[in-house]
């Protein structure tokens, strides 16, 4: 009988560790999403942030992966610089073009808001050949989408995810 007694107790024990282990772990993860939370918070009341796209949806069309973090929207209140691929209709392009949304202006009417779930950034750029309203929905794990209207080119969007600009100390 003492024997049940002991294991039992020992059952008991081990269980209530784990369960403390358990709670430590979500506690970290709530920590941890938080900090982000934060770090994009801090990203979007400084205006300066990269956007790298990982996914495109065109109008009418469907999902395209890319391949490799080459596109990007450099998001700047004095410059920004925009390098995007583009799949779908154009109304008005230069003969000659490469095809995708290329531009680089400085953004007017930018507008961000809170929400429940997100940020919403809006911002209208003109570019040398074209306008463009640019609309980002920025979760707080740091994930985004990214709608581009012009006037040149059919509505197209982006998935993706912002970060900190690379600067030079962070390079090395």
């Amino acid at each position: 009988m003492k024997t049940k007694i002991t294991v039992l107790m020992l059952f008991c024990f081990l269980n209530i560790s784990v369960f403390a282990q358990e709670k430590t772990k979500k506690e970290l993860k709530a920590e941890r999403e938080l900090q982000k939370q934060k770090e994009i918070e801090a990203l979007l009341d400084s205006k300066i942030f990269v956007f790298e796209a990982q996914k495109v949806t065109p109008q009418g069309g469907r999902l395209i992966n890319l391949d490799y973090n080459t596109y990007f929207l450099k998001f700047n209140p004095e410059k920004t610089t925009c390098d995007l691929p583009f799949f779908g209709r154009g109304y008005n392009v230069p003969y000659g073009g490469d095809g995708g949304i290329k531009f680089e202006g400085i953004p007017e009417d930018v507008k961000i808001e809170k929400n429940k779930k997100n940020y919403r950034v809006k911002a209208t750029v003109k570019g040398k050949d074209d306008v463009y309203d640019l609309m980002f929905s920025v979760f707080f794990d740091g994930g985004a989408s990214l709608s581009v209207n012009s006037n040149n080119r059919g509505p197209i969007s982006y998935d993706g995810e912002i970060r900190a600009p690379k600067t030079k100390a962070n390079k090395q």
